[in-house]
């Protein structure tokens, strides 16, 4: 099925603010549409929950981006840093891809994200802290910068082994990446950035050969040295991927679920009375506001039928989380803001072997980062008007986040 929805041209040139009336406009017009991106291309989008579930898990829709460009030219070539870090997980299919996520999975363990668990809320502390030193009572304070950013950065680089001194520099260096409209002087930027990365993560691979770690990198290039079970190419896109998929949407969840929180008192005032509410709320935060709002793509190795429509092979398809998380078919009531509800199963962390594999490190610091927040700052409030809230961070469809959240902190609790 297609529409003549005006909205499907330039795909992805749309309200980053509040993009979700549209993705209702085009998920009731029916679930799969072609559309035009930005840039030109042809793709393929799927928009309702049922039709999402099943392109995520469908094998005919490949993830290998080299082996999509090397057939077809309208299929769009990943961005900044590109093919250099273009061999991780998520851009590849088995066995490649069984075998790096294998590589990865132990970090990610569920012993292993329950033993984070003080060392995130000691984090989580320290950030408020100074949170409350730099805004007291009267003077705003940034949480993305103070807070939202720098805790699961934090995290991911102690996880991976990357030395304190040279995370102030990778910070910038991915911040530059994801700006989403650099003009002429960020591209330049960006550039400089993407080249100052790849080497960097050439130098870090070296480091941890040289002085091993009890860390992910370490990891990897000991199963890289001892077993050739990866390649340098595929060991620094791993970091890459790793890096931006551990930070930066939970740097969304936690900035996208405090909005939620405040413009919905009531649910916040009962996480405040009520911690084991935490846990349902960060999954409705995720679900109403997904951080990743659309799948990284996907091209079909052959043609594929879905939701009414006929996508021919070799045809690049997006899948909106966004827009099937708030299916009505699927959700109650979907378009709010519910953390009671009853109905889980959201897409937020994707489904299918892609399923995202840090997803129990997100919402452990998702519940702490939350949870410590706002019960810390009861009286908490934006110090700006909602309007003028943006969500310009990302990359342009994947990425959904805020660039800054200024608030009043208010008086800390007791």
């Amino acid at each position: 099925m297609t529409t003549s929805l005006s909205e499907l041209d330039a795909w992805g040139d749309f309200d980053r603010d509040d993009p979700f009336p549209l993705f209702a406009q085009v998920r009731s017009a029916g679930p799969v549409h072609e559309v035009t991106l930005a840039d030109g291309h042809r793709a393929w989008l799927v928009a309702g929950y049922e039709e999402a579930r099943a392109a995520l898990s469908d094998p005919r829709l490949s993830k290998d981006m080299h082996a999509a460009l090397a057939h077809s030219g309208e299929v769009v070539a990943e961005g900044l840093p590109g093919p250099a870090l273009a061999r991780h997980m998520l851009a590849v299919d088995p066995p490649d891809h069984t075998r790096l996520r294998r590589l990865a999975m132990p970090a990610f363990s569920k012993g292993r994200i329950d033993g984070l668990e003080a060392r995130v809320r000691a984090i989580s502390d320290r950030l408020l802290d100074a949170l409350e030193r730099r805004g007291g009572t009267a003077r705003p304070v940034d949480l993305v910068a103070g807070y939202a950013f720098p805790l699961p950065f934090t995290v991911i680089s102690e996880l991976l082994g990357i030395p304190e001194g040279d995370r102030a520099d990778l910070g910038g260096w991915f911040r530059a990446l994801l700006d989403p409209h650099p003009g002429p002087a960020g591209h330049n930027t960006a550039v400089a950035a993407s080249r100052q990365l790849i080497a960097y993560l050439g130098e870090l691979i070296e480091l941890k050969r040289r002085a091993p770690g009890v860390d992910l990198v370490t990891d990897l290039v000991v199963a890289a040295d001892r077993d050739g079970a990866l390649t340098e190419q595929e060991m620094a896109s791993t970091i890459f991927q790793l890096v931006v998929a551990g930070h930066d949407t939970t740097t969304s969840l936690i900035g996208n679920g405090t909005v939620a929180l405040l413009r919905h008192p009531v649910q916040r005032d009962a996480l405040v009375a009520d911690p084991s509410l935490v846990p349902r709320l960060v999954e409705e935060c995720l679900r109403w506001d997904a951080p990743v709002p659309h799948s990284t793509f996907r091209y079909t190795t052959e043609e594929v039928r879905l939701g009414g429509a006929v996508i021919p092979a070799y045809a690049q398809v997006i899948v909106s989380l966004a827009a099937a998380n708030r299916d009505p078919a699927r959700f109650r009531d979907a378009e709010s803001f519910d953390p009671d509800r009853s109905d889980a199963g959201h897409l937020a962390f994707g489904h299918g072997i892609h399923h995202c594999l840090g997803a129990p490190l997100a919402r452990l610091e998702g519940r702490i980062a939350l949870g410590a927040l706002h019960r810390s700052f009861p009286a908490m409030r934006l110090a700006v008007d909602p309007a003028d809230l943006h969500w310009n961070h990302g990359d342009g469809l994947v990425l959904r986040g805020l660039t800054e959240l200024p608030v009043l902190l208010g008086p800390r609790a007791a």
